[in-house]
């Protein structure tokens, strides 16, 4: 697979990051961090857990290996506006890395914690990364109605 293919996706991408952002927004402070459901990540967690992944995966075929510290992440994200900033900060970078790579890098193998993988299914593997019982933008709106009708 080459770049050019994975275009279409990327954009799809730049739209659910649109959507996260205006969620989130939407959100007060103590929305982003409730966990209405006991056990369930807080909407603050499951956000830092997402985009720490769309960086890390994007950046994998740069780096040949899938490198990521969603607790170091988490200790510098404590507020919505820390997360705002994750969000905006990670999708730069993410974005950035994803301009920046070649058709033999998206060819090429990339060490991550489960295996070996072509790095173009690393790339693709970002919309449908799931955290916890959520795995995309919609659910993500999904579930910040599910936070305002609770409050």
């Amino acid at each position: 697979m080459n770049k050019a293919a994975l275009v279409p996706a990327w954009d799809m991408n730049r739209m659910r990051h649109g959507i996260a952002l205006r969620c989130v927004q939407a959100l007060s402070d103590e929305q982003v961090l409730a966990k209405p459901i006991t056990g369930m990540r807080s909407a603050l967690e499951i956000v830092v857990h997402m985009y720490s992944f769309l960086r890390a995966a994007a950046e994998s075929p740069l780096a040949g290996v899938i490198t990521m510290d969603e607790k170091a992440d988490l200790a510098r994200v404590r507020t919505k506006a820390d997360l705002l900033a994750h969000m905006e900060a990670s999708w730069r970078a993410a974005d950035a890395a994803f301009q920046q790579v070649t058709d033999a890098q998206l060819a090429a193998m990339v060490k991550a914690p489960w295996g070996e993988m072509p790095a173009f299914v690393m790339i693709s593997m970002i919309p449908d990364r799931k955290s916890t019982r959520l795995n995309s933008s919609h659910q993500i709106i999904s579930y910040a109605v599910f936070c305002l009708k609770k409050k």
